[in-house]
């Protein structure tokens, strides 16, 4: 049980603060520098010991699997127009492929809560990641591996957390903890989107988790909330509320957001300009275009 090897990705929810491109493309497929949202998620799964990657879809579940399977008509036309860099672009999306099976399962959006259970099945009693491509973490030891240290010895759901400013916090799950080591944390209470001045700490959920069984039990008897969804911060809330234990894990790193346009804006902006193939170019561009 100490090593995870199955990741959830949810996909399936409806991307309505990114209408209308999200009525036609889906909100992971949206670009962050010239690399979609879920390869960062599922990169991340599988440095972290994942090979078997679980998406829950909505309807766009051929696209998901299309992206991750190879082409080899295309690489003959590149070949044949000595394309040396596009097939260097494809050669890296096979070799993240390259050893993990894909599946998907489908959902309505009645929640991410309802989403991650739909995936039960599959999950069978293992543990297992759960990651949100939308929220897209930097860091030298990915965030699911720095989860899955602390899971090795405790044997219990783990949450990442990330320490934000208090005038960020109404939008979030915040918890309200015991520091046990210097990143290790013991959850005693967890708050949806405390109004301001209620918030319990600065440290909040950043779409990162490892679930054991006891989870998906919680989630099955999980009543929906006034927006009629099945939400896995407030099931999180119950699980403690219960008096049984999860950990969280102060996680070292960058969190980068996408979760509204303006999110997913600021964090195009940097994966672009860092990127080492095209990044100097682009600072070039802004500088002589004055657009700065």
């Amino acid at each position: 049980m100490a090593e995870i090897t199955k990741a959830i990705i949810p996909v399936a929810g409806r991307g309505t603060r990114f209408l209308p491109l999200s009525k036609v493309v889906p909100k992971e497929f949206f670009p962050l520098g010239y690399v979609p949202l879920v390869s960062y998620a599922v990169a991340e799964a599988k440095a972290a010991g994942a090979c078997e990657i679980i998406f829950v879809c909505s309807t766009n579940h051929k696209l998901i699997e299309e992206y991750f399977r190879r082409t080899p008509k295309i690489e003959a036309l590149l070949q044949e127009r000595k394309e040396k860099r596009l097939l260097e672009d494809l050669a890296s999306l096979e070799e993240l492929a390259d050893g993990l099976s894909f599946s998907t399962v489908t959902d309505k959006p009645f929640g991410d809560g309802h989403a991650i259970l739909q995936a039960r099945k599959l999950i069978g009693e293992d543990p297992c990641f759960v990651l949100y491509p939308d929220d897209v973490i930097e860091a030298k030891v990915p965030c699911a591996l720095q989860l899955a240290q602390a899971f090795r010895t405790s044997k219990r759901p783990v949450i990442g957390l990330f320490e934000l400013p208090k005038d960020r916090l109404s939008s979030y799950g915040v918890v309200d903890s015991e520091r046990l080591a210097r990143r290790l944390h013991k959850i005693k209470k967890i708050v949806q989107k405390p109004d301001p001045g209620q918030e319990p700490s600065s440290l909040a959920l950043a779409g990162r988790s490892i679930l054991t069984p006891e989870v998906f039990a919680y989630l099955r008897k999980q009543k929906a909330n006034k927006n009629g969804e099945i939400s896995l911060t407030e099931t999180f809330a119950e699980i403690v509320k219960a008096g049984k234990i999860i950990y969280g894990v102060e996680c070292e790193g960058r969190w980068w957001e996408c979760g509204s346009k303006e999110a997913w804006m600021k964090s195009f902006l940097y994966f672009a300009l860092s990127n080492p193939d095209y990044g100097k170019e682009l600072q070039k561009f802004i500088k002589e275009e004055k657009l700065i």
